[in-house]
């Protein structure tokens, strides 16, 4: 298959567990709980995305015939500097496009590989670190993984009912938007009453970077 690429950067990855270490960040284009045009928004599962996922127009963005061609891309964007080697694949909704011949040649490149799905897509063999967050009334089926990481609050979502699923870490992130601040306030309340979860903030856009 052919992958379709909205955009990639090299940046500090801003929220969850993994806060503060840098990655190329790989945004596949495309979503199936939203198309992106802002006039289905509303009716969208998901309505509070704040990501451009539409197209292949972004910096670093175009479509890769073979996973090589799409490697040999993202080991343009890393330093020539030790360090652990980090590609965040997200979107839209990664799962869509990542598959075992893009794993096995991101691995042979030396590259650990973190996903950030929405989780109503098994994941692949093979990905080193799974996040899963859950969005409106979409089916789950991926329910172990790395990190759970809930955007709240969001309407009928409760954190309780995901407590039991099998992930090492359970993160609360404040939805973003004009009652961000209320929002955040709300989650580090209930992190904490419910010490199960820690609270996830958005740091890159407390700094204004990307």
């Amino acid at each position: 298959m052919s992958y379709s690429v909205k955009e990639t950067f090299l940046t500090v990855q801003g929220e969850g567990a993994q806060a503060g270490r840098p990655a190329v960040f790989l945004r596949f284009a495309g979503c199936n709980l939203w198309n992106g045009l802002e006039r289905d928004r509303d009716t969208a599962v998901c309505n509070f995305c704040d990501t451009d996922f539409v197209g292949m127009d972004g910096p670093g963005g175009g479509r890769f015939t073979t996973p090589q061609d799409l490697v040999d891309h993202v080991r343009a964007y890393w330093p020539d500097a030790p360090g652990r080697k980090l590609v965040v694949c997200t979107g839209g909704e990664p799962l869509l496009q990542l598959d075992a011949p893009l794993i096995d040649a991101l691995h042979a490149a030396g590259f650990e590989i973190a996903v950030e799905t929405n989780g109503t897509i098994a994941a692949p063999d093979g990905i080193d670190w799974i996040t899963v967050s859950p969005k409106g009334t979409a089916k789950v089926v991926q329910t172990s993984g790395d990190e759970l990481k809930l955007v709240y609050p969001q309407a009928g979502l409760d954190p309780q009912d995901y407590t039991g699923w099998n992930f090492r870490r359970f993160s609360l992130q404040p939805m973003d938007g004009p009652d961000m601040m209320a929002n955040a306030q709300a989650a580090f309340e209930y992190c904490l009453a419910n010490p199960t979860w820690a609270l996830s903030l958005q740091t890159h856009k407390w700094i204004g970077v990307d």
